[in-house]
């Protein structure tokens, strides 16, 4: 992910949901990384379906809501990613921190989009 850039948004919202979903099978799964890895799961996937349904919008408070919502749980996954323990596995650290890049870079592109659609 870190080396191929994306634009089309769409695309670039579901390869960082599916890339979440392969970090958390790698995980060690105790008590907290397993419900943190349920509510990353969640807010990955929620980025890209939100900005789905904001271009489907009927009028343009519904996109603006939409689109509102996306950087918003783009910052959620930051959180959780944040959270979840990797037990000193460098492997696991370093893809963690490509998906917490890719978050950040999501949060901002959305909110700019959010910006100058106002």
């Amino acid at each position: 992910m870190a080396t191929e850039k994306k634009y089309d948004l769409e695309d670039r919202t579901l390869a960082f949901a599916k890339h979440v979903r392969k970090f958390v099978r790698k995980l060690q799964m105790d008590i907290p990384n397993h419900e943190d890895c349920k509510q990353l799961v969640r807010s990955s996937g929620s980025i890209g379906a939100n900005y789905l349904e904001a271009n489907d919008g009927l009028s343009k408070k519904d996109f603006l809501y939409r689109i509102k919502v996306s950087p918003k749980e783009a910052k959620e996954s930051k959180y959780w990613l944040n959270l979840i323990q990797t037990f000193g596995d460098d492997n696991l650290e370093k893809e963690r921190s490509e998906l917490l890049n890719e978050a950040n870079e999501l949060m901002l592109i959305l909110g700019a989009i959010l910006r100058n659609s106002k």
